[in-house]
This record gives structure tokens, sequence and C-alpha cells, in this order.
């Protein structure tokens, strides 16, 4: 599984109609919708705004797509094609078109979304997956500094502390290595 470090833009034109598209890492629906809600304030005067992504949770991965007024499955399904056909997690792709007063056809709309969803894609760094966990510790204060740098070096990040009598600590590191930093720090 891959996800994407760097997002990737393109623009295509065809048959008059324009196309753009946009892939980016989102980590939940709500990062899709305000990814997917800025792109449509930037362009409000597009005629639509077809999108997919795929999203790991604790359930599984979530696949979904829009055709956004297009015949359906010309615009959101062979985005969502281009997304599993490449194994990416955590991505969404939305591309928007202008139209350009010709009709394209079934056939000329799933190459047109698809083909400008491959552009963004290509155009995009893609990593390898690494599943992340978020584990809570309470450390003393004279270890925050080593937890810190600790928590670094693994490519995690502390998402949250309070400093009472102990810092209570929230942190998203590599699944991989979340028992080995309890033992160590917890």
């Amino acid at each position: 599984m891959q996800t994407i470090e760097k997002a990737g833009v393109a623009e295509q034109t065809i048959t008059k109609s324009k196309f753009l598209a946009w892939a980016a890492h989102c980590q939940s629906e709500r990062e899709v919708m305000a990814f997917l809600r800025s792109i449509a304030t930037q362009h409000q005067t597009a005629s639509h705004l077809a999108y997919a992504f795929r999203i790991k949770t604790s359930d599984g991965i979530i696949p979904r797509f829009s055709d956004a007024g297009e015949p359906s499955g010309t615009a959101g399904k062979p985005i969502l094609q281009m997304l599993e056909g490449r194994d990416l997690i955590n991505v969404c792709v939305g591309v928007i078109r202008y139209y350009g007063g010709v009709n394209l056809g079934t056939g000329g709309l799933v190459r047109a979304y698809g083909g400008t969803a491959r552009m963004a894609l290509d155009a995009a760094s893609s990593v390898p997956f690494v599943e992340m966990q978020e584990i809570s510790l309470t450390i003393q204060y004279n270890r925050i500094d080593e937890l810190s740098r600790t928590v670094t070096q693994l490519k995690g990040r502390i998402i949250d502390k309070s400093f009472e009598e102990a810092v209570h600590v929230k942190i998203s590191l590599p699944a991989t290595e979340a028992q080995a930093l309890k033992n160590r720090f917890g």
C-alpha cells in the first residue's frame, strides 16, 4: 500500500472542455470534505467536481466516489479505479470540468476523468503507507525531552501535552513502534 506525501496537480483540455485535477493526502472523511470544499470555492464556475477517495479506518478501507452530475460511472468511478490500481490509501483526487460545449460521450468522459486523475497522481510523490497508532503516556518532567527526541526519530508526533503533577502526552506513531515506546516510557 502507498499514500501521497506531496500533492499533485494536473490540467488538460479535451474537445474544448478543460479538466483540472488535484491529488492529496487525507486522513479522514472530514479532511476529504475540507479538501473538496477548497477546490469548489476556488472554481465556483466549474460545471462538475467529480472525486474519489480511499481512507483507512479501524473498520477497514472506505472507498467512495461521486460522478457529480455526469452520467453514472463516467467520472468518479474511473478516478477510484486509479486509486485502487495503484493501491493508494488515505488519498483523495478531485477533478473539475469546465464544459466546453461539446459532449464527449461516456467513453470520452471515462478517459478524460481517469486520465486527468492519472496525471495528478503521477505529479504527486507517493511513499509506502505506514499505519499510525495513537497512544497516551504519563511521564515525569525530566523525561519529556528524551520522549520528544524518540518520537521524532520514530517518525511520530506529539499530538497533545498537559502538564500537571506529571506530563500527560498523546502521541501518534507507527503502529509497529507503539508497544516498544510504551515499554520504554510507560
